[in-house]
Parts: structure tokens; sequence; C-alpha cells
């Protein structure tokens, strides 16, 4: 049977490694507590984005210890807990080893964006990465097109181009970014919402200026200093296509709940 071909996923019932040669650090604060130049990128059963694995050596700047209050068994797909000390911070159970002698001499360490502590800033080479590691299955292009892209909320429109840039991101559905000067811009209004990627970089968001509350909140983002590699997006507004009617060349783009 023919099935179309998802974004990796990682099976649902083990633990799915792959070895990179990336240099990764991570710091917190003014430490850095890893520096490694043989990271492995480990999924955990059924979770589509991967962490870092550093071998215990490459742990420069911070020491683990026992987990005084160790989760659940069975918590990340049944590691063995660590606190993790840095200066005089001690951070419960920001560390822990996967199961298994292969994982035996690892260590993983806890990402503050996913877990309220732990590694702040993280490091491929000399860029910083954000949210989680980027994976080397995903590939993201953005392209120049000619396609006319038109935008309504309701029987208002928003945008209106002939000039988008179209965003491809394996497994995920096509993002229409538009042009400046092709926005109804006096509808829209600024947000105070931001997210990061790490493929694009950090998000800006427009609400709706005459519809309040939920419904017109947030409804579209856009990168003001994007990632290099997408570098053609800078300044340019992607609407969620489940929260409007995007029409592409007349024919209506299928609703989604993916995020940008």
């Amino acid at each position: 049977m023919l099935v179309p071909a998802p974004r990796f996923a990682p099976p649902g019932d083990r633990l799915t490694y792959h070895h990179s040669e990336r240099r990764v650090r991570g710091s917190i604060g003014d430490v850095v507590v890893v520096d490694s130049r043989q990271p492995m990128l480990v999924w955990e059963p059924g979770l589509p984005v991967p962490f870092w694995v550093f071998p215990l050596a490459d742990l420069v700047g911070a020491t683990l210890r026992p987990a005084a209050q160790p989760p659940d068994p069975g918590t990340r797909a049944g590691s063995s807990f660590h606190d993790l000390a840095v200066g005089g911070l001690s951070l419960p159970n920001a560390a822990w080893t996967y199961p298994g002698d292969f994982f035996s001499e690892t260590v993983c360490l806890a990402w503050r964006e996913w877990f309220g502590q732990g590694v702040e800033r993280w490091y491929e080479e000399d860029e910083e990465v954000f949210v989680h590691p980027r994976d080397p299955f995903s590939r993201v292009d953005s392209v120049s097109s000619s396609r006319h892209v038109v935008v309504r909320h309701q029987d208002v429109v928003l945008a209106d181009t002939r000039r988008p840039v179209l965003l491809f991101e394996t497994g995920l559905p096509t993002r229409y970014y538009i042009p400046a000067d092709d926005l109804a811009r006096e509808l829209l209004i600024p947000s105070d919402h931001h997210t990061r990627c790490p493929y694009k970089g950090t998000a800006s968001y427009w609400s709706l200026r005459d519809v309040p509350g939920p419904a017109g909140r947030s409804i579209a983002w856009f990168y003001p200093e994007p990632l290099p590699e997408v570098a053609n997006i800078a300044g340019l507004t992607a609407f969620y296509p489940e929260r409007v009617t995007i029409l592409v060349d007349g024919e209506s783009v299928s609703p989604t709940t993916a995020l940008p």
C-alpha cells in the first residue's frame, strides 16, 4: 500500500538516535555547561523533535547529582534523572540518562524553553539554536513565486499579491508569505505575541484591528530578522489558513492546525 511520506516520525516503542559531527555548546548564564564535538540526536518514542545527548566527559561547567525527587518511573522513556549543579544553583531533574548500556555514559540536558529550567542558550558551531535541535531529516525552502494569493477574513480582503514567497517545510503545509506593500495594513495591528522557530527565527504577530478577542488575535505572523537560510521572508506576512480564507490561483487552501 502506498502512503504519503511524512515528516520523520520516530517509532512509538523505542528510542531512535543519529550521530552528529556538529560542535554543540550550551550555557546557563555565563557558564558553558556542555561543549561537545560528539553529540547525538535522540528521538523519544512518538516525539517528533529530537534532543541532544552528550558524552559525560563533555559536561564541563556543571556536575550531576542523583535526583533528590525524581519523576515517576517511565518519564522520558524510562530515564534515570539527575539534579544539575551549576555554580550555586541546583536544578532538579534538569538532566537525564536514557535507559540501556548504549546510553550509560551519556547525558541529556533540559532546555529552559521546554521545561522552565535548564540550559538557556544553545549553539551549533557558532550559530544559536532555538526551541529544539534542528532535525537533519527536515528541510525548509523559501522560494519566490508569481502565484496569485488572496487572503480574506469573511468578506474583507486582507492581502492580495502576485509576488509571494512560498515556504516549504518537510511534512508541513505550504506557507504563503506576502510582501508588506500587498497587505491591507490599515486592518492589522501589532500583537504582543512572539514565537521562536529553530529554522526561521523569532516571529512577531498581527491581530485584526476591527475583530476583538480570540477571533482576531495573532492571526498572522512575520519574521523581522529571519535566519539566513530563509532571508527572503524578512518582513513578509503569512496567515493561518484555518482562521482566514486563502485563495491560491483561485483555489482555496485546505485548513490545517500546524503552527509557524
